[in-house]
């Protein structure tokens, strides 16, 4: 029973009681209607998630997928847009076990990944052919076409107007010092492990270079670019082997140095770490593709027609490396903007509904 107040003459105060009792039913029915829309909410929610969990994609295969995490900007961008599809649009683990070019395929071949995103074929064209030889591994689809060259910046061409070639560089050593050799040049050679190092040693050995430069090969890509960015911005001369498309091409006023034209056979031994007697040849314009484990094609074979059906246009390959050089993102950000800008291309690798899957997880 509830007991009732006094007014100030001391009656019972009746009117403020049934007010009181009132104002408790009206809560007591707005907190029992808003359960009913929690519990009717919650049993929509319930359902949608079922739905959902019952529409998700099952991996075929019940481990992570295995890329190769060789560390240049091209390849770390692509495998980051690679694992997103592979995760949000085929509901699978990924991993990504970092590398380099060699022993990236020395890993592909014994199993140990299951995919290296970018394989420049010019620079490894020995050790792929003898890797593809073993069936354990496949070149599955073409990203796009590179370039490989021996460069210069602009500057130093208008300064030292003779050196056009790379046959040249001896007569200009001094002006390309090498601070920890006096007496000799400095040429920046392909980061160490990577198969471009084995192309830029052997050629270094072509052209007769030992006596007059160095052969200096940073210990990692990220090495090379920044003592290549410093001396460029110190207007330093500089003389030096790069890929594109890259950020740092993209973003220096550069100039080729001239090489005797390409000859296949030359190439073809320029490419093996054996090659006993290098000569000298041009670069070849340079396919670049992925490679899979053969074993893994067996395991996951939606997965391997997805890999083998991605290709990226140069343009928009260049435009998202440029974005990464202007912003300084991460390669797991710069993935992202991929794909929300580039929907048109990356949407053409996939069914239309692990696109939709991949476009709603961002």
């Amino acid at each position: 029973m509830i007991s009732p107040t006094l007014s100030p003459a001391g009656a019972p105060a009746w009117p403020q009681v049934r007010a009181h009792v009132h104002a408790h039913v009206r809560a007591h029915v707005r907190l029992r209607r808003a359960a009913g829309r929690l519990a009717a909410a919650l049993a929509l929610g319930g359902a949608a998630c079922a739905a959902s969990a019952a529409g998700a994609p099952a991996c075929e295969i019940d481990r992570p997928v295995r890329f190769g995490g060789m560390n240049w900007e091209s390849n770390l961008v692509l495998v980051e847009v690679e694992r997103a599809i592979v995760e949000h649009g085929y509901g699978c683990r990924t991993e990504v076990l970092p590398t380099e070019t060699l022993p990236a395929l020395a890993a592909l071949t014994r199993g140990d990944l299951d995919i290296n995103t970018e394989v420049w074929l010019n620079s490894v064209a020995d050790p792929w052919n003898k890797a593809e030889a073993t069936g354990r591994v496949r070149r599955a689809g073409d990203l796009y076409m590179g370039g490989e060259a021996w460069f210069i910046p602009r500057y130093t061409a208008e300064r030292l107007p003779e050196l056009k070639s790379a046959a040249d560089l001896p007569r200009f050593k001094d002006e390309f010092e090498d601070p920890e050799e006096p007496g000799k040049g400095r040429f920046y050679g392909c980061p160490a492990g990577w198969g471009c190092e084995v192309v830029s040693s052997n050629l270094y050995r072509a052209l007769g270079l030992q006596d007059s430069y160095t052969l200096y090969s940073p210990g990692t890509g990220a090495a090379q670019k920044a003592a290549l960015t410093a001396a460029y911005k110190r207007k330093q001369n500089v003389v030096f082997y790069y890929w594109y498309p890259t950020p740092l091409v993209g973003s220096m006023d550069l100039v080729k140095l001239e090489l005797p034209p390409y000859d296949k056979d030359a190439q073809e031994c320029l490419t093996s770490p054996d090659c006993k007697d290098p000569k000298p040849s041009a670069y070849p314009e340079n396919p670049v593709f992925t490679a899979l484990n053969t074993g893994f094609e067996k395991q996951a074979p939606t997965l391997a027609k997805f890999f083998a059906g991605i290709s990226v246009p140069l343009p928009a390959m260049d435009e998202t490396l440029a974005h990464m050089e202007e912003t300084g993102d991460e390669a797991q950000a710069v993935a992202e903007w991929f794909l929300k800008n580039k929907q048109d291309i990356w949407t053409k690798w996939v069914p239309a509904e692990v696109a939709a899957r991949v476009q709603a997880a961002l």
